[in-house]
């Protein structure tokens, strides 16, 4: 399953996410970390990387924001 939702972020990233200005405010992109919360903590990254959607519009100033060693949804800020 977690195979299945990885090649479907990878398949965005390559053949939808071209067609677009680049939006993401934050790093790593919202792609990127879906990808890396569903490596690190499977089904429960699913839920992460939804949340880490659902935080990054136009409001929001963006910045570094890592995927957690623990399953959290706020965001991971840090000062690098």
């Amino acid at each position: 399953m977690i195979h299945i939702l990885i090649g479907l972020v990878r398949f965005y990233q390559r053949f939808i996410s071209p067609l677009f200005p680049p939006s993401c405010r934050y790093q790593p992109t919202c792609s990127s970390y879906m990808i890396e919360a569903l490596q690190k903590h499977g089904i429960k990254g699913l839920i992460m990387g939804i949340a880490r959607i659902l935080r990054c519009h136009p409001f929001v100033e963006g910045g570094r924001d890592p995927v957690p060693d623990t399953f959290s949804l706020k965001r991971q800020q840090t000062d690098e």
